[in-house]
């Protein structure tokens, strides 16, 4: 942490990667240098870099895949999908330009040290644009792997060994997987506690063998016997890491061994999807049907079992709204074991190597990669393949086309296919498929496929169909899908661009189809509500053009709450039915349109009537949508009354939307005044209710004064009428507040300190007060902070004398305001840090006050980055900022009376000035300009006019 701290570990100079520190982490397989990384990655610390990038290298590695994965990971986004490696590099070049970046490069092996220099090379030399203090972490197994990078970077060797753990600490790690769920007090078991003990002095301080055997023991029913045999294993003995973990691979049982051997198909660092997964085992045959449960949720145990033996890791990743989702992968050791084990059965072909010649013909599941010929005609000879995956870059060899389509025609008995494909025409490929009529499975990647193939619908035991585009793309016409698709009636899963599966005629005919995202109704025979009506396996359902529907009667066809698991559900009317008059078949469509009592999320679109569903209201909310968790409306313009929503126990996410009519969060409940509001709820979005005056309806009040006792997230925006809140909800987390009518901020709350961590104050013109410094000593965990256009805003709160002697000060890492007056008020003025402050949008602001000039220096040991945008009058920037010894980056758009910079700080890195006066251009501009040689020492700069 030390070593991230330091902006530079080195003297600067005059070298391309000055810029750039280098340490790299070294130790045997399996001792956690990864898990070390990942620790340190997500760290508090690392959030003083402007961008962060993660990419697993593994063997034999491609340099377009790192520099892709970096991309990826720094933008969370799609992959990046660019022909060349110039393009690829240009982008990366420009994404980590000026700034201060940290780069993981995870898992680099040692080959031909000349090649991989060079490819490194390749790989590195877009990061010399990046800033000062930026940080690149490796971790391998040797030496010289550090020392090779080091020569690339022209740094010296810097490393960190890691040996594995003391013998106790391996020990506590092996207990509590082993442990893992027993009740029991720690001092029971003492018999089997003594013989983890001596079946971790085999371990070699390996971490990873620690968790794996742990997990094997887990499984082993706290049974002495059968502890004391994977004790006295003579794979325990070897003094091996592929040995001990080939031990886990043994004693998996059946079931859950051919999931698992499946899995070495996959390339190491695969981000593997749970759901996707399941598809596919049970394509294979893996997972068996059974009376209590699907399919689906049989093959999602087998992988929670794989997880908790520690086969895979799991990662918590959190969205940009800041729901939680889960990654999993296979550590790269148990991958590289795992695939030697199961050898036989599970094979990947890549390039031209020797190896691939001397496949084993027992092989079940193939994955190729950029195969050549003479490797496709050893692939036709192996008559028992179930899973094929074609991976080609820059595919456009006739020989190789000619030598796919043998191999499919010579693998009948497949029944799984995954087809990713670049920058080729798939068209005489796919009319192979057709002929594949064991297949279960097929899976296409190639954003040029504009159809497929009318073959398809022969093939009678397809049970999953996806099509997937990096970009969004949508096939001309509505010749995409064959015609007699609907034929398919063993379909559990299919995902097609856009909304193609609207285009399904008779889509009722699919009756195993578990999830219909978007199905767009027509008053034509085959595309009305009735075609639901025997699709009784959905679990996730989106009707669209409800308006569709004639009456109450039709809408009941589709026999919603017969769909015992149904558990999200969309409700939609179009775009151009929100000037619709006709209220009453609105409610009667809705009234008949009852979901399940299993449902767990609901939308509403562009519904039209006055009232709530039958289902819905008072009396019956409870008793049909209990289990509910989260509830979405959207443009119900005509809505009136909101159903009581706070008494849904579980509900954790509510988001309302342009509802102008409804005046209250919360209704009475048949006469009661007094309940538990809202007692799960987390998320609350209501945006776009004019009406709304009040949390409660008159007379009613939260239960011991708790309104939304767990809510994290509260999003407000355009309720100009809505009372302030009474107090601040005690776990909320984030508050953003847009053009709403309230006068101050409440921070009345039982929690010290106060969790809130990110507030947002915007276009609200009644506040004058919010009390930051009041609470000073309570908001410890605020760290972005946004106050814009509140003309009337005159005070942040009283700033007592106590509070700077106990060393009470704000510590933020954003500020964002509009009027640089509010820099003066406390706590704002005593701030102890902040590092990235944002002034945009203000007409009246012709220069910074001189206070606020010497506010500036409070700050300039910890302010990185500066951004002034759309100060239309502004015409001079505070003499101060040459001292702002921590500024790097200094951004200026928009700030047309602008005609000269002050001194700038030798710390600035990069320089960004766009629509300013033409002058600013003509005097710092390259082409002998004036003053150019007032920020000649800044190494990037951009003007333009």
């Amino acid at each position: 942490m030390e070593w991230l701290r330091n902006p530079s570990n080195e003297h600067r100079g005059t070298e391309l990667y000055i810029n750039i520190s280098l340490l790299s982490i070294v130790g045997h397989g399996g001792m956690g240098k990864t898990t070390l990384l990942q620790n340190v990655y997500n760290d508090e610390i690392t959030k003083e870099f402007g961008c962060k990038m993660w990419a697993c290298v593994s063997n034999n590695f491609d340099v377009k895949k790192v520099i892709a994965d970096m991309l990826e990971s720094l933008n969370k986004k799609e992959r990046p999908r660019l022909e060349t490696l110039d393009a690829l590099q240009k982008r990366l070049e420009e994404e980590v330009k000026s700034k201060k970046f940290l780069l993981v490069l995870d898992d680099i092996w040692e080959e031909d040290e000349e090649k991989d220099k060079s490819k490194w090379e390749d790989v590195l030399a877009p990061l010399a644009s990046g800033g000062f203090g930026s940080k690149i972490l490796v971790t391998t197994r040797t030496d010289s792997v550090a020392l090779m990078l080091a020569k690339v970077l022209k740094k010296k060797k810097e490393i960190v060994k890691l040996d594995g753990l003391e013998e106790d600490e391996c020990l506590q790690l092996l207990n509590s997987h082993a442990f893992a769920g027993v009740e029991n007090s720690p001092n029971d078991h003492e018999n089997l506690r003594v013989i983890a003990r001596d079946i971790v002095k085999k371990l070699s301080r390996s971490p990873l063998a620690a968790k794996v055997i742990g997990g094997v023991l887990n499984s082993l029913d706290l049974d002495a016997r059968r502890w004391r045999e994977v004790l006295e294993s003579n794979l325990l003995d070897r003094n091996s890491i592929h040995s001990i973990l080939s031990l886990s691979y043994i004693v998996l049982p059946n079931h859950l061994q051919n999931c698992f051997a499946f899995c070495c198909i996959f390339p190491e660092d695969h981000k593997f999807d749970k759901d996707d997964l399941v598809r596919m085992w049970i394509a294979l045959g893996f997972i068996q049907p059974s009376q209590e449960m699907t399919m689906e949720d049989l093959g999602g145990s087998y992988f929670d079992a794989l997880v908790k033996k520690a086969l895979f890791d799991k990662f918590e990743v959190e969205d940009y709204d800041l729901t939680v989702r889960y990654n999993y992968k296979m550590h790269d050791l148990i991958h590289e074991s795992a695939s030697k084990f199961f050898s036989q059965v599970c094979c990947k072909l890549v390039g031209n190597e020797e190896s691939s010649l001397k496949i084993s013909k027992t092989i079940r599941h193939l994955s190729v990669l950029n195969a050549k010929p003479d490797i496709l005609r050893v692939i036709e000879k192996l008559k028992h393949l179930h899973s094929l995956f074609l991976f080609y870059e820059d595919f456009n060899d006739q020989d190789l086309c000619s030598g796919l389509i043998e191999v499919l025609k010579s693998s009948r008995s497949l029944r799984l296919l995954y087809i990713c494909l670049d920058e080729v025409e798939l068209k005489m490929i796919l009319e192979e498929i057709g002929n594949l009529i064991h297949l279960r499975y097929l899976k296409i990647d190639d954003k040029k496929l504009t159809m497929l193939p009318k073959s398809l619908s022969n093939l009678y035991h397809l049970q999953y169909i996806i099509c997937e585009w990096p970009y969004k793309h949508k096939p001309e016409g509505d010749d995409f899908l064959p015609s007699g698709i609907n034929n398919l009636s063993n379909l559990r899963y299919v995902k097609f661009p856009e909304n193609c599966i609207s285009w399904i005629c008779e889509i009722g005919k699919l009756k195993s189809l578990q999830e219909l995202y978007i199905f767009d109704l027509r008053d034509v025979s085959g595309y009305r509500i009735g075609e639901l009506k025997n699709m009784i396996d959905l679990y996730k359902l989106g009707i669209n053009c409800l308006e569709n529907v004639k009456d109450g009667e039709e809408a009941r066809n589709a026999q919603l709450c017969e769909k015992r698991r149904l558990t999200d559900l969309t409700l939609c009317w179009s775009d151009n039915h929100i000037d619709s008059t006709n209220n009453d078949l609105d409610e009667n469509v809705l009234d008949n349109l009852r979901p399940p009592k299993c449902l767990r999320k609901l939308r509403i679109h562009r519904y039209m009537g006055a009232s709530s569903a039958i289902w819905m209201n008072n009396v019956n909310l409870l008793t049909n949508i209990k289990k509910i968790e989260e509830i979405q409306l959207f443009y119900c313009k005509e809505w009136e009354t909101l159903p009581p929503f706070g008494q849904l126990p579980f509900l954790k996410s509510l988001e309302l939307y342009n509802m102008p009519k409804v005046k209250w969060l919360e209704s009475k409940i048949n006469g009661i005044d007094k309940y538990r509001a809202f007692p799960l709820l987390e998320k609350l979005y209501i945006e776009g209710l004019e009406a709304l005056e009040d949390w409660f309806e008159a007379g009613v009040a939260a239960e011991d004064g708790c309104l939304f006792p767990c809510l994290i997230q509260l999003r407000l925006r355009h309720c100009p009428k809505l009372k302030e809140l009474p107090s601040l909800p005690p776990k909320l987390k984030f508050l953003w507040m847009d053009n709403i009518g309230w006068k101050t901020l409440n921070f009345c709350s039982n929690s010290n300190p106060i969790p809130l961590q990110s507030l947002w104050v915007c276009d609200c013109p009644n506040i004058i007060s919010l009390p930051l410094a009041d609470e000073i000593a309570r908001l410890a965990a605020l760290r972005s902070l946004t106050i814009t256009d509140c003309p009337n805003l005159i005070s942040l709160g009283r700033y007592r004398e106590v509070e700077t002697s106990n060393n009470c000060y704000l510590i933020l890492s954003d500020l964002w305001i509009s009027d640089p007056s509010v820099l003066l008020m406390e706590p704002l003025r005593s701030i102890a840090s902040v590092k990235k402050l944002r002034i945009e949008g203000n007409n009246e602001v012709v220069s910074f006050s001189n206070e606020v000039e010497q506010w500036f220096l409070t700050v300039r040991s910890s302010l990185s980055e500066l951004i002034i945008i759309n100060l239309k009058s502004l015409q001079s920037l505070p003499s101060t900022f040459k001292s702002l010894s921590s500024l790097q980056s200094l951004h200026i758009r928009d700030v047309p009376m602008l005609r000269e910079l002050p001194n700038l700080p030798p710390s600035l890195e990069r320089l960004y000035i766009e629509r300013c006066h033409p002058e600013l251009k003509d005097r710092y501009g390259e082409d002998g300009g004036s003053d150019r040689h007032k920020i000649a020492h800044i190494p990037h700069i951009d003007i333009y006019t």
